[in-house]
């Protein structure tokens, strides 16, 4: 039998078989000696050793598409990056963080902002502005009104999908408006489980229907950039790439240097001076970091 991993704690996987549930299941030693954990997001081939127990043995471990270090998750198909659009105002900054991060990883990502009701439609058009010329789709939903969760449910479909973004701007809420029986799953986990709140701090994925996955992930107020040179970085910004050509340097930062295609872009509005400014100060705090 075939089925995607929700959760991992204490040495069992709790297996999702569509069609026939969840598994409680311990991996096989082979794995260890092989130096391979299996993960959330895994699909694996098990074998049923209580049916009416929902008991099971992790027999393989099918090939990853992907696998994210923070958390500790594999065959991701999308990152939802959920950010508040107002009430906190959404820390544009973090975003960009998120996107770089999700980027490396070769991870598509759709930007979502909740909360749409406490914003103007000019507001929310200024908002999607900003990302408009970066190639991520950006949308907006009111959970508190359940305006705009169906779209972004057919958005989401047949996909696993790692939903990210600060503490408080309503993951949890979105997640159990998509899967009203999110909660009722999860308790049944934490049965089988047996730690009661303690499971919450592990990764875990949230069967929303047929093919369609989603992972809550927790929250998080920063998030440091990955290793990489200050020079990298531009190469995140995708909307500096048609103006690099333009600048009298062929290694320009954009930052400090005379004819800079970029900063003459945004000067023009071609470039959103909200993007360039993200860039600036990240680019900044690379260039701070102490090599060791």
């Amino acid at each position: 039998m075939q089925g995607k991993i929700l959760k991992g704690i204490g040495g069992f996987y709790y297996v999702h078989a569509a069609g026939f549930g969840i598994y409680e299941c311990r991996a096989k030693g082979i794995f260890r000696q092989q130096k391979i954990k299996p993960l959330v997001g895994d699909m694996v081939n098990i074998t049923v050793i209580d049916e009416q127990e929902k008991t099971g043995n992790v027999e393989e471990i099918l090939p990853r598409k992907n696998e994210l270090l923070r958390p500790a998750v594999a065959n991701i198909d999308m990152a939802l990056i959920l950010f508040a659009a107002a009430n906190p105002q959404p820390n544009l900054n973090l975003l960009d963080r998120f996107l770089i991060f999700m980027q490396m990883q070769q991870i598509p990502a759709t930007i979502c902002f909740n909360k749409m009701e406490m914003l103007e439609p000019e507001q929310r058009e200024a908002l999607a502005q900003i990302y408009e010329g970066c190639g991520f789709p950006v949308r907006f939903i009111s959970a508190k009104r359940r305006e705009g969760v169906e779209a972004l449910l057919l958005a989401l479909s047949g996909k696993t999908v790692a939903a990210c973004g600060p503490s408080g701007v309503g993951k949890s809420t979105l997640t159990n408006l998509l899967q009203p029986k999110a909660l009722m799953e999860t308790g049944e986990l934490s049965r089988k489980i047996g730690r009661g709140k303690q499971t919450t701090r592990h990764t875990q994925l949230v069967h929303i229907e047929g093919t369609t996955y989603l992972m809550d992930t927790p929250g998080f107020g920063s998030l440091f950039l990955p290793d990489m040179e200050k020079e990298e970085l531009g190469q995140y910004y995708t909307e500096f790439a048609p103006f690099e050509p333009q600048c009298r340097y062929k290694r320009c930062s954009h930052i400090n240097e005379p004819d800079c295609g970029v900063k003459n872009a945004v000067e023009a509005g071609a470039v959103h001076p909200v993007r360039y400014e993200n860039y600036r100060q990240l680019y900044q705090e690379l260039a701070g970091r102490r090599k060791y």
